[in-house]
């Protein structure tokens, strides 16, 4: 085949997205803070950012952002004439994906796709793409630009191990920084220790690893040479549940002046130490799973406790200023109408900063939608594009499907209701507020014992 360029057009998909009419209608907000639906928009496809940042000194590249793909786009990359284009997509924006690769393929231009999907599904990719990426990006990097370099990158790469992160390099932060924004990610580990049956991650992306605290602060470094003062969310599954020390992440973390958001369990609530320094380290916002109010998924392991001990702790996260968003998933096994009015009330009463209520999906690679599949439960005329979070692709164990729909439409109008709305930003408001007076506070005896 005809050698290419040595240059990679980066696409990512990116973007919530919502098919159910209503819904859109009632203008959900999540989570936590207000326009969250134009924030996540905003977050930059990390894992292409990372593959920029292993390129060779000798290939140039481009990144672009996009909901859903024009043909103007389509003419732009092939005025750019890369000698491949790596796509990142969800499994809602999959399909989106998939005809934009086509529709380049039918210019004579390589694509590669990877991620989440395309690892749970490589068959699937295959036929839309000419390479996949299984799992792990980095490892086999190296070898899809030089098969592309001359023109023979096809196929599926899969590593043969789980990448090492202490062999990683900063993302190209450059590259998204060109764009509108100022939110930025940053991964310090990978995986999950975890194994709930809804998620796909703590399995696709190979055992739990955790990144070296002097790498993360080189990310940090290259970060704000780029952009003065980011707001960063750390993109972890679960950011405390591994075995390492916290005072070392952490002290990164304060060390860089930023203020953060990130996701955990909430057994951090229990760990004064933790909490403490936590706070002091600039975390404003902690996203915790508290799931379903009637169901217990497998593989929760050590996060199992009644709801009495999970609320206690997160009052505890935010005595400490540290906002905390509750996400909540409606529709496992043993919901009905009824469950649904009582998570209603309890989310009308709870003192959360703020709450995600998104519905229960099979996603490909989860054990979640192997379960269901074998039952039969999979609604087989809701394509990909329905694995919004916020679209009903199940047929429910005690409710029907337009049931679950209504439901869910109903809570939404109550929870995400302008009242609702104002009430929770106060509470984030007086949160902050404490951390605000804790860190003058802390300042305050630093000083005095200088």
């Amino acid at each position: 085949m005809t050698p290419r360029s040595r240059s990679v057009s980066f696409v990512s998909f990116v973007g919530l997205r919502v098919r159910e009419q209503e819904l859109l209608r009632l203008g959900i907000s999540l989570p936590g803070l207000e326009n969250r639906h134009a924030a996540v928009a905003e977050l930059p496809a990390l894992g292409l950012l990372t593959l920029a940042g292993r390129l060779p000194s000798e290939w140039s590249c481009s990144y672009h952002e996009v909901d859903k793909w024009e043909q103007r786009l389509v003419d732009q990359i092939t005025d750019e004439d890369p000698g491949i284009v790596a796509i990142s997509a969800l499994t809602a924006s999959v399909k989106e994906a998939y005809g934009f690769s086509n529709a380049l393929r039918k210019r004579g231009i390589p694509t590669v796709i990877g991620g989440l999907h395309a690892t749970a599904c490589p068959d699937e990719a295959a036929n839309y793409a000419d390479a996949v990426v299984v799992g792990d990006g980095e490892p086999v990097w190296s070898q899809v630009l030089q098969d592309a370099s001359l023109g023979q990158a096809s196929g599926i790469y899969r590593a043969d191990r789980p990448f090492n992160l202490n062999e990683s390099r900063p993302p190209r932060f450059d590259l998204a920084a060109a764009l509108p924004r100022s939110r930025f990610t940053i991964q310090t580990q990978r995986g999950c220790p975890f194994a709930c049956e809804f998620c796909a991650a703590s399995r696709l992306l190979g055992v739990f690893r955790e990144k070296p605290a002097h790498l993360l602060q080189e990310e940090f470094e290259t970060l704000k040479k780029i952009v003065r003062r980011p707001v960063v969310e750390l993109a972890d599954d679960n950011t405390f549940a591994g075995a390492r020390d916290h005072r070392e992440l952490l002290g990164v973390l304060s060390d860089t002046g930023l203020r953060y958001f990130t996701e955990s369990d909430w057994r951090i609530g229990e760990r004064v130490a933790l909490l403490r320094d936590l706070a002091a380290s600039g975390c404003v916002q902690v996203l915790v799973g508290i799931e379903s109010l009637v169901h217990s998924y497998r593989g929760f392991g050590e996060k199992r406790a009644e709801l009495c001990r999970v609320m206690a702790a997160l009052e505890a996260i935010q005595d400490h200023g540290i906002a905390v968003v509750g996400c909540f998933v409606l529709g496992a096994d043993g919901e009905t109408k009824g469950s649904i009015e009582n998570l209603t009330k309890f989310l009308l009463d709870c003192s959360l900063a703020d709450v995600q209520v998104t519905l229960q999906t099979p996603f490909p690679g989860s054990p979640l939608r192997q379960r269901l599949a074998r039952e039969g439960r999979i609604i087989s005329d809701r394509g990909w594009d329905y694995y919004t979070l916020f679209d009903v692709t199940f047929i429910p164990d005690c409710m029907t499907v337009s049931d679950l729909e209504n439901a869910y439409r109903e809570l939404a109008g109550a929870v995400y209701s302008t009242a609702e709305n104002k009430r929770r930003s106060s509470i984030r408001k007086t949160v902050w507020t404490k951390s605000r007076i804790a860190r003058k506070l802390r300042c305050s005896q630093s000083q005095e014992r200088s």
